[in-house]
């Protein structure tokens, strides 16, 4: 239960530290574009391609199932595309996202802890929140939508593709966009705007509480990997469930 609460709660706490350090000293914008360009710049590749392989393997495997059923899958390429924007194209890219942000965010953080750099900085009256943990949420917060755009762009345009080329249909039908409605952009915008939020809180989480040497950089690495991610996958299903009901 106390892992529980630690893993919840202290992103929570770390986000208040955070804003009210932020509002305090300000924020160095240097730092922030500096750290946009690494989680967003240095991730660009990695999203586009997964997203883009995600979506091939996916029309893939609904042709399989669709001929067994309806015979023809670019019936189903309307509500592949309201599924890429609303659930897929955010979910995926920000797990992705959180795979390599998480892990920078958190080696980094980590070596400064254990290196005493955090309380070189402290005693030069800087702020790690403000001075550290700022600009990162500020690029998560910028750099995770922007991500997830390009993201279901690549899935979009690899299903296309593979539909045209590999399975001799209209691959327009999936980038139709006939059912996707305004709800569909507000809850896919949601999730991703949340999961910028939350995978460098988890990432400062875990980084900043290192202690020890180079064992305590590792563990923490993987800490904020982890908790990132579960935390992208439970922003994904809270947001889904409230709008779920909300639409009934």
């Amino acid at each position: 239960m106390k892992r529980v609460l630690l893993f919840f709660g202290a992103p929570g706490v770390m986000l208040a530290r955070t804003v009210r350090a932020g509002a305090r000293e300000g924020i160095p914008w240097r730092e922030t574009l500096a750290q946009v360009h690494e989680l967003g710049g240095r991730s660009v590749w990695l999203v586009m391609s997964g997203m883009a392989f995600f979506g091939a393997v996916l029309v893939m495997i609904a042709n399989a199932q669709a001929k067994k059923l309806i015979g023809n899958v670019a019936v189903l390429g309307p509500a592949y595309f309201e599924m890429l924007v609303r659930e897929l194209g955010p979910a995926v890219s920000a797990l992705l996202t959180a795979s390599r942000a998480g892990a920078s965010h958190s080696a980094e953080l980590a070596t400064m802890s254990v290196n005493e750099q955090v309380e070189a900085l402290e005693m030069s009256a800087g702020d790690p929140y403000a001075d550290l943990v700022a600009p990162r949420v500020v690029a998560g917060l910028v750099g995770v939508p922007l991500l997830s755009v390009l993201g279901t762009i690549a899935a979009t345009a690899s299903a296309v593709l593979v539909a045209s080329v590999a399975l001799n249909i209209d691959g327009r039908a999936f980038m139709d966009a006939r059912y996707v409605d305004g709800w569909d952009v507000l809850v896919g915008g949601l999730k991703v705007v949340a999961c910028g939020l939350y995978i460098p809180l988890a990432a400062a989480v875990a980084g900043l509480n290192a202690r020890g040497g180079a064992e305590a950089v590792g563990e923490a690495t993987t800490d904020g990997v982890v908790a990132a991610s579960l935390g992208c996958l439970l922003i994904d299903l809270t947001v889904s469930l409230a709008f779920q009901f909300v639409r009934l």
